[in-house]
């Protein structure tokens, strides 16, 4: 495991509103390499508003401080960045008639890598994520699931440059996954996170962020509710006031993280 417990983001003073709606309140929030960092929360708690402005997908206020690895965001090249800083989002508006391999090259555009490496780093991405049956089908004829995992692959092959300072930003990356894949997912993005990456995670599946996270965030009311290992923030009694459900929580009968249960 890379010894690299410093942080990768940091952001101050955040409040973000959209129309009349108030989403994001005065957050201030640093996520650390070395950690799996999942961002709960019920329907509309900004957790994807959030992870937006992490990645400046999202322009932040002015009196807002953004840093990459203690660097402000105004002194990354911005060519030099997406080396460093992946983002999955939810669904992509990628409609051309792209073979999955080609969507995958997608992210060498940051990379200099010769021919022979660009090519082993693909396929070792498509086998990864288990995509290498489907290297010559056409993007647009895939599942939802097939196409969040091509996309998976695309942003690992744009990290493969990152060396010592590596984020990885993931928007629900479950969501179209069968259950299988929803584990390797998670499991790829801990084995990032046991190499020194900063993973962020946004999910709605309590049980994975208990099973797979180091640390857990619970936003509700643009304000973090919970913060902490998910022994500590995933409690019946936070859950209950951010979700309005009662829940039973016990030991999991082999590895040591929380599992819930509805009442």
């Amino acid at each position: 495991m890379a010894n690299l417990e410093k942080n990768a983001i940091s952001i101050q003073n955040l409040s973000l509103s959209l129309g009349n709606k108030q989403i994001l309140n005065n957050l201030s929030v640093e996520i650390k390499s070395n950690q799996v960092t999942a961002l709960l929360g019920p329907n509309g708690a900004g957790k994807s508003s959030l992870l937006k402005c992490l990645s400046r997908e999202l322009s932040v206020p002015k009196n807002t401080q953004l840093k990459y690895f203690e660097h402000s965001i105004t002194d990354w090249p911005k060519n030099l960045l997406p080396q460093h800083l992946a983002v999955l989002a939810q669904q992509s508006s990628l409609t051309f008639a792209f073979t999955v391999q080609e969507v995958i090259e997608l992210g060498l555009l940051p990379l200099n890598l010769s021919t022979k490496q660009a090519k082993k780093v693909v396929r070792e991405n498509m086998v990864k994520v288990g995509v290498e049956n489907l290297a010559d089908r056409l993007y647009p004829t895939l599942s939802g699931g097939e196409k969040q995992r091509v996309h998976l692959a695309r942003v690992l092959t744009q990290l493969n440059q990152s060396k010592d300072k590596t984020i990885l930003m993931l928007d629900e990356p479950t969501s179209a996954l069968d259950l299988a894949h929803q584990h390797n997912t998670l499991k790829l993005a801990k084995q990032l996170a046991y190499e020194g990456a900063a993973v962020i995670i946004v999910l709605h599946d309590l049980n994975l962020a208990a099973q797979y996270a180091d640390r857990v965030l619970v936003l509700a009311d643009g304000e973090i509710k919970a913060d902490g290992t998910p022994w500590n923030a995933l409690t019946s009694n936070m859950i209950e006031k951010v979700y309005g459900q009662k829940t039973l929580i016990e030991k999991h009968p082999i590895s040591d993280y929380p599992v819930i249960h509805a009442a």
